[in-house]
């Protein structure tokens, strides 16, 4: 496997310099750039698409969550994972409606960190355990469409709805497949045609749409 190419934003040089610490102590990765605020953030992206952005989430100017959608409106293939001190419910929402592939919070040990960085680098989410999803159920469960009311959901087959509720459990796709008795590769198809048919791009935003679209409950076992 190729190394991973990571990229800081951060206006705080000493945070900057700790995030820097972590990622070239690591034999697999390789740091490509480091911005001070959004706006660089995007022209670094485009200048050397890394895997990964560890965006801190308040910069002056440009923010991390205008910046990340900025990044996504680039056609970079950058994967961003946010990083802020602030345990705020809107910047963990924001942040993965901009098209965020994960969030931690700073206080995030340098393992956990790395940890994020591999799970984002191979395309999946990153929700860290209790906080984040506490903070996306409620926040998302004050935004939910009227119950009832026809929406993108109608377009999946019941297999396909399944498949998003074990998403939405936070289940890999071979924990999925075991749930549900289909191979793993079968369950990649349908996640595909989930994000296909709902205009998503990644499985933190599947997440979200099933709370939205009220297919899952918050708080609900399993959640």
């Amino acid at each position: 496997m190729n190394d991973i190419s990571v990229a800081i934003a951060d206006d705080q040089p000493l945070i900057l310099a700790g995030l820097r610490m972590v990622v070239e102590s690591q034999p697999d990765m390789r740091l490509v750039g480091e911005a001070g605020d959004g706006a660089q953030a995007v022209a670094l992206a485009r200048a050397t698409s890394p895997d990964v952005m560890l965006m801190d989430v308040r910069m002056p100017g440009m923010d991390g969550i205008q910046a990340t959608a900025g990044i996504l409106a680039a056609g970079v293939t950058t994967r961003v994972l946010m990083l802020t001190t602030f345990d705020v419910d809107g910047y963990v929402y924001d942040s993965l409606r901009a098209g965020a592939s994960g969030f931690l919070l700073k206080d995030t040990g340098p393992e956990q960190l790395i940890a994020g960085i591999h799970t984002v680098a191979a395309g999946d989410m990153l929700l860290a355990p209790v906080l984040t999803r506490r903070l996306i159920e409620g926040y998302v469960h004050r935004r939910r469409v009227v119950e009832g009311r026809p929406g993108p959901l109608a377009q999946l087959t019941d297999r396909e709805r399944d498949v998003l509720r074990a998403i939405a459990d936070g289940l890999s796709n071979v924990e999925i497949g075991r749930r549900l008795f289909v191979s793993e590769g079968t369950v990649k198809t349908h996640v595909s045609r989930i994000l296909a048919k709902l205009g998503l791009r990644d499985r933190v935003q599947a997440v979200i749409a099933a709370y939205e679209y009220g297919l899952v409950e918050p708080g609900r076992p399993g959640a």
